[in-house]
């Protein structure tokens, strides 16, 4: 149990700047492919100037912007790996399982005098349709009709039933940038631009942006694409928060991460970490945790031979949350069998999910 005591916040890691050389691209006859240009080009467009270092001038409350940008896109199109970029640190995990974001995760950056507030999403689940499927989607739905801009992931020339449906939950009254993640596997612009002019007929995008979430000069063109549609509004965070989650929430999440990491694909998604116990004494945390399955056969398979798997999870999990919070941490880690919990409504709110 919970001595009561306050959690700290995930300390600032600020990114450095960085400059993109320009692009030399010829003009285009048609809209696609002025868009495309146009989008090629802003590949070498400058990025705001990072004003979160210490001692640095916070522009007057006139003068700032500050909005909120949903991350959305089908399971695993890289929309966790986006947000831990734009932040410029780990606050949302990932893993090749389907389903590995449960929550909405909001990150935070403030460059200059423009705050930009990230919220991550759950991919929309369409294969199973149990009360935590149904509170993952609710989460979802929420948090796109709910922010300034929306940011429509998914890979570079390709499009299926899975990113339809999301495509299908975005509001016509707010301007959606659409994504084209893993742009770099494109190695022709003609392979591209038919497919652009099918997106645009699917959806009116405001702007395309063709990238790579692993691309650090990429990345950072993204914050001076998204800065013009965010009002112009006091922050609603402090210029060095990087997220709104607490460290114990963390810890849970950072758990599941090595729990699916290191199972693979025999261990069925509906696993999940609760935090039974989370203290701070001084440098150190002391922290409890319960992996919850719904069956006999998968808390074999996370304990495994002799122990050893459950061990090696806790161990990585353990380093990362030591790198995390600069400090010492003591985790201990259970298994237990909750039957058909993922059907569960009451259940599943209990667990945490909205």
């Amino acid at each position: 149990m919970s001595t009561g005591k306050k959690e700290s916040k995930t300390p600032l890691k600020a990114a450095a700047k960085r400059s993109t050389p320009p692009i030399d691209q010829g003009p285009e006859q048609d809209a696609i492919g002025a868009m495309l240009t146009q989008a090629l080009l802003s590949r070498g467009a400058a990025v705001p100037v990072d004003n979160t270092a210490p001692g640095a001038n916070i522009p007057p409350v006139g003068e700032q912007r500050c909005g909120l940008i949903a991350i959305v896109g089908k399971p695993n199109v890289g929309k966790s790996t986006l947000l831990n970029a734009l932040v410029g640190q780990k606050i949302s995990i990932t893993s090749r399982k389907a389903q590995t974001t449960r929550h909405r995760i909001t990150g935070m950056r403030t460059l200059a005098a423009t705050q930009f507030v990230f919220v991550d999403t759950p991919g929309f689940q369409t294969r199973h349709a149990n009360a935590l499927n149904r509170s993952l989607n609710r989460t979802v739905v929420g948090a796109v009709n709910d922010v300034d801009l929306i940011v429509f992931v998914v890979e570079a020339g390709q499009f299926n039933q899975a990113d339809a449906r999301v495509l299908s939950l975005l509001p016509e009254k707010i301007p959606a940038i659409l994504l084209a993640n893993k742009f770099d596997l494109i190695h022709r612009r003609a392979e591209i631009a038919p497919w652009l002019k099918e997106m645009q007929e699917r959806h009116n995008f405001a702007e395309f942006v063709p990238m790579s979430a692993n691309n650090a000069k990429d990345v950072e063109r993204l914050f001076g694409i998204c800065e013009k549609y965010l009002p112009t509004q006091p922050w609603m965070y402090g210029a060095e928060e990087l997220t709104d989650r607490s460290d114990r929430f963390m810890a849970a999440e950072i758990i599941r991460e090595k729990l699916f990491r290191l199972t693979g694909d025999e261990l069925p998604y509906t696993s999940t970490v609760l935090i039974d116990q989370y203290e701070e004494e001084g440098n150190l945390r002391k922290i409890a945790a319960t992996i919850v399955v719904e069956r006999d056969g998968h808390k074999g398979m996370i304990i495994g031979e002799k122990g050893e798997k459950l061990k090696r999870i806790g161990t990585e999990a353990r380093h990362e949350l030591e790198a995390l919070t600069g400090g010492k941490v003591f985790l201990e880690i259970w298994v237990k069998v909750r039957s058909g919990w993922a059907d569960d409504e009451a259940r599943v709110k209990t667990f945490g999910y909205e």
